[in-house]
């Protein structure tokens, strides 16, 4: 007999329930990876919106023997409105249109969310998004030129889009323990790097063409995956259980009611079939193996509870669990960050590198490509020290001085450019991805909650519905501070992680109070 291949053998190691959870981290990464990818053509096609192209017209003078170039700039063949002067207030407002949304969204989602079966909740999210990203492409197509149509597309994408992040958060967190939770965190959190990529590639591949593509595309991948998420997701694994018990007692259990009774009565009899190949354990328990095909009247059962189902954890109570404040605090400005490289890193790019756009959309994703890298260190950092706001403050400490490292370097030509977009990917992205995971899903099952799993949505919405707020100033601010010089925002930016830093000072300093007492040990937030 030949040997079993070692692959297969490999493969055959793992049980049902470690095969569903690696599904299901696979399935939850690339729901949430759809979901950025529709995120960020608008940071692409920014540049394709508004552009230096004034055509340069040879017109013929009787004045003159000599026919001089003359310039038209009224000729621009930027997309209306944003063709006027303040094109980058009116890119910013489209910006915070999205974010504001989506950030007073999100408060709101964590709560109903919970309420609601994840796997609808999300479907329903992620096929209205598609909808909504389709149509900002069909702008173009339609030729299109109203603001208020983009800002209302923008909106509503906004509120919808808020389904996403707590419902994929609470089901990983349902599927995976505390055991080395940094470091599976900030494997499946870079979904968010990912998603920038992909969605950077796509949006590049058609901005000059028809930019309407690059938002149709990555609208129909959303919605697709949305209708994916209907088909296998798994919102928790007590539900496989279930499931699975209840399938295998309906096959071995038969049963007939028979309704004329026996000798007369008129009860209600459950009759046990002779020849039935198994019976259930409780059914012999009660009838033993020699009073099969006995019929046994039934009583009505009132089955109580020992202990009540947990029910959904209110606002105030999430925000009294220890940290959630401070962390939640820490990551509005940490996302604000993160999230005006995201809506204005290519921008940047083409304005001060002088490259197209799609040339500036695909050096951008070097920055995503260091936020994967960042995301897993910090993850894996945090594990080995039990220290997740020290961890979050040393990144922060580093990333402030390397935000202006970067705006001196990039004058200097693409190579230093390439490297400094690396590092600050990881040293920006690291806390953020930290915050949004594995410290969300630490708090979401603190032990004061006494085992309520249910709030793990609503702490997650709040930790996050926070950090939006200023992921919806940060772009906001980029687009009125850059009017004045692009030194500007990254003055902006460095205030932001200093603020950052000062909010988590309280959590370093009890973490180290508590690893002096208690070596070794990962640190647990007390209540206070």
């Amino acid at each position: 007999m030949a040997p079993i291949p070692p692959g297969t053998r490999f493969l055959a190691s793992f049980n049902r329930d470690q095969w569903y959870r690696a599904f299901t981290f696979g399935l939850t990464f690339l729901l949430y990876t759809s979901f950025h990818l529709s995120r960020k053509p608008i940071s692409i096609v920014k540049s394709e919106l508004h552009k230096n192209c004034s055509h340069v017209m040879e017109a013929p003078t009787e004045s003159s023997s000599s026919q001089q170039p003359v310039l038209h700039p009224e000729l621009d063949c930027s997309w209306k409105p944003f063709d006027r002067n303040n094109y980058k207030q009116l890119l910013g407002a489209m910006d915070y249109s999205f974010l504001c949304a989506y950030a007073i969204g999100m408060y709101l989602s964590g709560i109903i969310g919970e309420r609601l079966p994840i796997r609808l909740y999300l479907t329903v999210g992620m096929l209205t998004s598609g909808l909504f990203t389709c149509l900002f492409g069909l702008g173009y197509i339609y030729d299109i030129h109203s603001l208020g149509f983009y800002i209302f597309v923008q909106v509503a994408n906004g509120l919808v889009q808020t389904t996403g992040w707590p419902s994929v958060v609470t089901c990983i967190g349902n599927w995976f323990g505390k055991g080395r939770r940094g470091l599976i965190m900030g494997l499946w959190n870079s979904h968010t790097s990912v998603g920038n990529i992909l969605g950077s590639l796509i949006a590049g591949y058609y901005v000059s063409s028809n930019w309407g593509l690059s938002f149709i595309v990555p609208g129909v991948i959303i919605a697709a995956m949305g209708v994916i998420c209907f088909l296998f997701l798994i919102e928790h694994p007590n539900d496989l259980r279930i499931a699975s018990t209840q399938s295998s007692a309906s096959s071995n259990q038969k049963l007939n009611k028979n309704w004329n009774g026996v000798n007369g009565h008129k009860d209600l009899y459950l009759q046990y079939k002779p020849g039935a190949k198994a019976q259930s354990w409780d059914t012999e328990l009660l009838l033993g193996q020699e009073s099969i095909g006995v019929c046994v009247p039934v009583q009505q059962v009132v089955v109580v509870k020992s202990e009540a189902e947990p029910s959904a954890i209110s606002f105030m109570g999430a925000l009294r669990i220890p940290g959630v404040v401070e962390f939640s605090l820490c990551l509005l400005f940490a996302k604000l960050v993160s999230y005006t490289f995201l809506f204005w890193l290519p921008l940047y790019i083409t304005k001060t590198a002088h490259l197209d756009a799609k040339k500036a959309g695909d050096l951008s994703t070097l920055f995503d490509v260091g936020g994967i890298v960042g995301g897993i260190l910090a993850g894996v950092l945090s594990d080995k020290l039990g220290k997740r706001a020290t961890t979050c403050a040393v990144m922060l400490l580093l990333a402030a001085p390397t935000l202006y490292g970067f705006s001196m370097m990039s004058q200097f030509g693409l190579g230093p450019t390439i490297g400094m977009l690396l590092v600050c990917g990881g040293l920006v992205n690291g806390p953020y991805a930290l915050i949004t995971t594995a410290v969300s899903a630490d708090l979401g099952t603190h032990k004061s909650l006494k085992g309520n799993a249910r709030a793990l949505s609503t702490v997650t919405a709040i930790i996050d519905g926070t950090g939006s707020v200023g992921a919806a100033v940060g772009p906001l601010l980029a687009g009125l501070l850059s009017a004045r010089g692009w030194d500007q925002v990254f003055y902006m930016l460095m205030t932001a992680d200093f603020l950052a830093l000062l909010l988590l000072l309280r959590l370093v300093m009890k973490e180290h109070r508590s690893h002096r007492n208690r070596p070794g040990v990962a640190v647990e937030l007390k209540e206070h």
